[in-house]
């Protein structure tokens, strides 16, 4: 076991929220491993989640879509040409997320508000899994 597991066992609970991504629902061309790694998180989250749910601690996960980073504009980006005009038309929504709305989305899933809340993936994502199906 983990030491921060440990230290929120012994306490009587905790939340922990995992990193996954939209690519970990579905799929990514040309990022098996990307995907294959979130769909990972999304797996150890629920397992987790059910091992010591027991224990007071909630483990969630949270799958962001595209965000507005330098992994999606700016030099280093992956989007580059019209890529992003394509993945846009992908989201309902019609925009790049903001880094702040997944953020405000951990805290809720760590918060007591969220504490019945355990094994999910929050997906915030513009609506883009949900056009997908």
């Amino acid at each position: 076991m983990v030491p921060q597991l440990r230290a929120m066992r012994a306490r009587g609970g905790g939340a922990i929220v995992n990193t996954a991504s939209i690519a970990g629902v579905g799929g990514a061309a040309g990022a098996a491993a990307y995907s294959a790694a979130k769909h990972g998180v999304i797996g150890l989250t629920r397992t987790a989640a059910i091992e010591y749910a027991r224990y007071g601690v909630r483990i969630n996960s949270v799958s962001p879509g595209y965000i507005e980073t330098p992994m999606t504009v700016g030099e280093r980006s992956i989007l580059t040409g019209n890529h992003l005009e394509r993945a846009l038309a992908t989201v309902p929504a019609r925009r790049l997320g903001h880094p702040e709305e997944i953020g405000q989305a951990v805290v809720w899933l760590c918060s007591d508000q969220a504490s019945y809340v355990t094994g999910t993936n929050y997906i915030v994502d513009g609506g883009a899994t949900a056009a997908a199906c």
